[in-house]
């Protein structure tokens, strides 16, 4: 019996990338790239179910992709509303892209997971505000002890009536953190967590990266239930917020450098599935956890498929040949 069963919650959407070399690739990405990074890293210690509603003329093609790793299980995969998500990508440079989302999944319910609840974690990988609905991390936080593992960008993201994805406010933030045992977001989506009472009209403008506000945005998360908030800091790695002794400790866990970056697109729902994968031993230490989450981002980067995740073996020789130990 496998030792590990980690449930993986997000849409699989049919992706056109147009990468910033020019490239154009056509693949299905999203909870694709979780599932295969935790595939790789669990081998025969554990077993990854996507759980995820895709368009039927996708289920085929997504079941033959997945069907290719023996611990993927696949029977949380449906089409029974014939909606799934279908995206465009353009990026501008190596991490700014524009997007537009034309197709929409049905979202993932409490009955969607119902017969999920003994999994040792649950990563949450949503790429826009409707697809994995608090009401389904209540259930499975009232329900299983399995890990709750969110990625801020599902509650960040929101679509127009013309298909253009944008950032937003999680305005309701305080009603998800109990819910949520890790929360993981870039700069920008932690920015959309962290507002004012009110702002002045210039005020409202786009966003410049900053990183002043995250000390109080940890602590406030922490406050309210969080027990890691960890936010990615583009290509210089990412900074872990914990409690230890009842104060917010933070620290700062270096990125894997690569020579040569290929393709983002999928980086941070590798992220989290490395992530995910890391908190299976030892669900408090998160510095660990988010050397596996690197390693998993950067090989993401290294090619256009998903052959550039690596084996349990060959991640942590990775991890141990930059961080010098786990």
């Amino acid at each position: 019996m496998p030792k590990f069963k980690i449930a993986v919650l997000g849409p699989i959407p049919r992706d056109t990338i147009v990468t910033h070399h020019g490239e154009v690739i056509q693949k299905y990405g999203c909870a694709t790239h979780t599932s295969i990074a935790l595939s790789r890293l669990l081998g025969t210690e554990g077993i990854v179910i996507p759980v995820t509603h895709v368009r039927k003329k996708d289920e085929g093609p997504i079941k033959k992709l997945l069907g290719a790793y023996s611990n993927i299980e696949l029977n949380h995969i449906t089409s029974d509303a014939d909606r799934g998500d279908v995206v465009r990508l353009r990026f501008l440079d190596q991490n700014n892209r524009l997007e537009k989302q034309t197709g929409f999944m049905n979202p993932i319910t409490p009955d969607d997971v119902k017969d999920l609840l003994d999994c040792d974690a649950f990563v949450c990988v949503p790429i826009t505000d409707y697809e994995v609905p608090l009401d389904t991390l209540k259930y499975i936080k009232q329900h299983s002890k399995g890990i709750i593992i969110l990625d801020a960008h599902g509650p960040t993201n929101t679509l127009t009536v013309t298909g253009d994805r944008l950032i937003k406010f999680w305005a309701d933030r305080d009603m998800w953190l109990p819910y949520i045992d890790v929360l993981k977001m870039n700069l920008e989506e932690s920015q959309c967590c962290w507002f004012k009472n009110e702002y002045l009209e210039n005020e409202l403008k786009a966003l410049e990266p900053q990183t002043d506000h995250l000390a109080d945005l940890a602590q406030h998360c922490l406050h309210k239930g969080l027990k890691s908030l960890i936010v990615t800091l583009d290509s210089r790695g990412c900074v872990v917020y914990q409690r230890v002794d009842g104060q917010v400790k933070e620290e700062f866990v270096s990125s894997i450098p690569v020579t040569h970056v290929v393709d983002t697109t999928g980086c941070g729902d590798s992220f989290a599935g490395g992530l995910g994968y890391g908190l299976l031993n030892d669900p408090t230490d998160f510095c660990k956890a988010a050397k596996f989450a690197n390693a998993m981002g950067a090989q993401r980067t290294q090619g256009t498929s998903f052959e550039v995740f690596q084996s349990l073996e060959v991640t942590v020789e990775m991890i141990r040949a930059h961080y010098g130990d786990l």
